[in-house]
């Protein structure tokens, strides 16, 4: 075995050991000390405020307004132009958030940590379906909802994590790909497991039955309401690995709507880029790929984790969600166990004979084989405002790993 297959093992086996559980609730200045200045945090690679995509603009121009930096949103593309707020990676700084993945000070965050190597992550909670700033919309229902989630709805959590203490979410993981979520694009079983785990603790806090059931009835409504669980404890376990030295397997990948990057086992914190695509998939009535904007998010960090696109024969009845086929979505699995190093020891496919998902994407297997990973997403409208008009998969670009190999020598 050599020294890069050596590593790779460790890697995995760091990976498999990781059990992550939600901690906390905190405003995200508290959890992210780089917040503590004017500072807006986004998905995907760093990027030059100059060059973001119309929906991530949109989402940041929003966050301004709603920490009150803004008077109004013309105020706020003001700022913006002008340089006054800095922009960083949220993978960077131990965070992630879905699509446009803006994180400012005062939004509550969700903080997992994995107890076996002790890393923490940090995501902000999901907001709901429709217009929703992760996918650029602003408008006032949006940065109203933002206010209710910081106002009422983040508080509640915190006092019924603190009176039930912490929550597994790998249990969850590992129970929910059994019932037929693959854990990014499909949460239904998760966020009802979830929904179990807090509803007879949250009727143990002080909080009136009206906002309790507002929260319930908020998330019994929202199907993704996991999905920024799910995220945050795939980053928990993956971050470890970065300690790991000389090895080939992906830890990460986002997008930030105009380049989508990966970060390898032994790389350290180091993105290799290449220009970022649509995905394919179903759209809202009304829309089509004419509309849609480049791929972005955090979130594809799951597909390195063992879920997600690579998972899909877990989760047949995703195809509703982002098109295919149910034969599409079995095969797309099965091609990636040629890529990948391990089957994932807890996140087992009851079709497959309970084989453990595709785990370790391996930059080396990629290219041999010529196969890029299968990831799904939602999809963002390129005009800023719209929000979400489908959803859907695609492949990363091939130009990421040939980068990454020849940086690391890797062939």
């Amino acid at each position: 075995m050599n020294t890069i297959d050596q590593a790779n093992l460790q890697a995995i086996q760091l990976i498999a050991q990781a059990r992550v559980r939600w901690v906390d609730v905190l405003p995200a200045s508290e959890a992210l000390p780089v917040l503590r200045s004017k500072v807006l945090l986004h998905a995907g690679p760093p990027l030059d405020r100059g060059a973001m995509c119309a929906a991530m603009s949109s989402a940041a121009e929003g966050a301004l307004v709603y920490e009150g930096w803004a008077r109004d949103l013309h105020h706020a593309r003001e700022l913006l132009r002008n340089g006054g707020i800095q922009f960083h990676s949220a993978h960077d700084h131990g965070a992630l958030g879905p699509m446009a993945g803006i994180i400012s000070p005062s939004m509550p965050v969700l903080v997992l940590e994995d107890g076996g190597s002790g890393n923490r992550s940090c995501v902000t909670i999901n907001e709901g379906l429709g217009k929703t700033l992760r996918f650029g919309a602003n408008d006032p229902t949006v940065l109203e909802r933002l206010r209710w989630i910081q106002r009422s709805l983040a508080p509640l959590l915190r006092d019924t994590l603190r009176a039930g203490g912490p929550v597994d979410i790998t249990e969850i993981m590992a129970r929910s790909v059994q019932r037929g979520d693959e854990c990014h694009n499909r949460n239904k079983s998760a966020t009802s497991l979830l929904f179990r785990r807090l509803a007879p603790w949250m009727l143990r806090t002080e909080h009136s039955k009206g906002e309790i059931a507002e929260a319930l009835f908020f998330i019994d409504g929202n199907d993704h309401f996991f999905l920024n669980f799910s995220m945050a404890a795939t980053k928990a376990s993956m971050d470890a690995v970065h300690r790991t030295r000389g090895g080939s397997l992906v830890s990460c990948m986002a997008a930030n709507g105009v380049e989508f990057g990966i970060k390898v086992v032994g790389s350290g914190e180091r993105w290799f880029t290449a220009p970022a695509q649509k995905a394919e998939g179903r759209y809202f009535e009304g829309f089509s790929a004419a509309d849609a904007n480049p791929v972005m998010g955090d979130s594809y960090i799951s597909e390195a984790a063992g879920l997600g696109g690579v998972a899909m024969a877990a989760a047949p009845g995703i195809v509703q969600f982002i098109g295919g086929s149910v034969e599409e979505a079995t095969q797309g699995t099965l091609e990636m166990y040629r890529i990948t190093v391990a089957e994932h020891p807890l996140f087992k496919i009851p079709s497959l004979g309970f084989r453990g998902t595709p785990l370790g994407i391996d930059v080396r297997a990629v290219l041999r084989f010529q196969i890029r990973p299968l990831i799904n997403t939602g999809i963002a409208h390129r005009e800023p405002g719209v929000g979400q008009i489908g959803a859907g998969r695609f492949r990363p670009p091939m130009e990421c790993f040939q980068e990454a190999a020849k940086q690391m020598r890797l062939t």
